[in-house]
């Protein structure tokens, strides 16, 4: 949402009008499409690595497998959003895409042999490439129809974290032989068979047509023209720069855990991470009504500077390794207050007709540029400071502080005005977007209601 943003509505909404609550049956229908979302990505992508090394791929193999995700991130997003934003209904397209990625699961599932590599990295790729897009379209039909983005996301978002832990909890049950999941294909299988589930099952979500008409440009080119805003090309950039960071925590803690303190669970201790996180996302709205958006996500980014110097002093021989922990479980903390909070002003600044390419441009630099980057930088310190844990933590301690400072400087989230190719209707809003005062979106037709 942003001052002056208009809406598909035939009377305009006077300022400070509630947004109508969210239907049940609606929250229901999108939680639990977030629910198996995470659900399919959790149910093999943790325990690939091990997996491949069980099976007797290289370091080196393994490494560039699971990093072909992030490779469909960069390839992928921006493409579906364009797709999503101009010619196919957002429901209609994850549905293609989950069925076409469970024969490929299973496809994965069946490549057990090192010298196959090449051809499991080139369907793995392939996978990622599908998987990717659905991530930016989960969160983009999401954004279409709660009536207040700011309350209403969160709420259904964390059901996305549910479906994390609680599949990470199912493979252990069904395939841990002898403490380990190494030896069997059962996550991949798995995997697949929640992917035909989650591909059927958007063909019962809410009808999410595309909102670009004919004869406006490339909505990615509009999505690019959103760095127009110096404010949201600083947002943009310093989010590039904490996701390289993020990289740094999946790749790195689990082997700082057990070469540093020891940790055998490794796996169950990260989840500390994911709870936390299940417990402060549907805690978001209320620090957004109180601190306003730019002061919830430095509060986001400094958390990720306080868990790296944890990190970096922590242990037997420095601080209480209970402060590692601390550390750990500020993930949950850190994703919720910068990246659920930032899906969501992506989706206050963008123009509705370029809604879905917003968050796919969002997803291609974090999530895809900003965390294949942050793999290679994460090995080649790894190799600079290798058994110096300390030096090797201070280097994202170091860079999230000095981007929280650029960003506390330069952010402002100012009013934008409408696209003149919006032909709708202006509503009033009150100074502050992410006050308590939330404007109200409705936009007309079948669509229902439009964040």
């Amino acid at each position: 949402m942003a001052n002056g943003e208009t809406v598909a509505s035939e009377t305009p909404v006077p300022s400070g009008t509630a947004a109508p609550p969210l239907a049940p049956g609606l929250r229901l229908n999108l939680s639990l499409m977030m629910f198996l979302e995470f659900a399919v990505w959790g149910s093999w992508f943790v325990v690939f690595y091990p997996y491949l090394k069980g099976k007797g791929f290289s370091d080196e193999q393994a490494g560039a497998l699971v990093g072909n995700l992030a490779l469909g991130a960069i390839f992928s997003s921006l493409f579906a959003g364009y797709i999503a934003d101009r010619f196919f209904a957002s429901e209609y397209m994850m549905a293609v895409l989950h069925l076409l990625g469970a024969g490929l699961l299973y496809w994965m599932a069946q490549i057990q042999d090192p010298s196959e590599y090449w051809l499991l990295f080139s369907v793995s790729l392939a996978y990622s490439l599908l998987y990717n897009p659905t991530l930016t379209l989960a969160n983009a039909i999401t954004f279409r129809h709660v009536p207040d983005a700011t309350r209403d996301f969160p709420g259904i978002r964390v059901l996305g974290t549910l479906g994390w832990i609680a599949v990470g909890f199912l493979i252990d049950v069904l395939f841990a032989s002898g403490g380990t999941t190494a030896d069997t294909n059962g996550p991949l299988l798995l995997a697949a068979g929640l992917s035909v589930i989650l591909g059927l099952y958007c063909l019962f979500l809410p009808h999410t047509p595309p909102t670009a008409r004919e004869g406006d440009a490339v909505p990615f080119l509009k999505a690019v023209g959103l760095f127009k805003d110096f404010s949201f090309a600083v947002f943009f950039g310093i989010a590039f720069i904490i996701t390289i960071v993020l990289a740094f925590y999946f790749t790195c803690t689990g082997d700082f855990l057990k070469e540093k303190a020891g940790v055998g669970r490794i796996g169950s201790t990260m989840l500390i991470g994911q709870v936390c996180e299940l417990i402060f996302l549907p805690l978001l709205p209320l620090f957004l009504w109180r601190l306003g958006m730019k002061w919830v996500l430095a509060l986001g980014m400094l958390c990720w500077g306080i868990r790296y110097a944890l990190f970096s002093v922590g242990g037997p021989e420095g601080l209480p390794f209970a402060l590692v922990i601390a550390g750990v479980a500020l993930h949950g903390f850190c994703f919720d207050f910068f990246f659920a909070a930032g899906f969501i002003h992506v989706d206050n600044e963008a123009p509705r007709d370029i809604r879905a390419s917003g968050q796919a441009l969002f997803s291609f630099l974090s999530y895809g540029v900003g965390m294949w980057l942050g793999n290679l930088l994460a090995g080649k310190l790894r190799a600079v400071y290798a058994g110096d844990w300390y030096h090797f933590w201070l280097v994202p301690c170091i860079g999230v502080l000095a981007s929280l400072t650029v960003f506390v400087l330069f952010f402002h989230i100012r009013g934008r005005k409408p696209a003149l190719e919006e032909k709708e209707i202006p509503i009033a809003t009150s100074p502050d977007v992410y006050s308590a005062e939330h404007q109200t979106r409705i936009q007309s037709g079948e669509a229902g209601i439009d964040v």
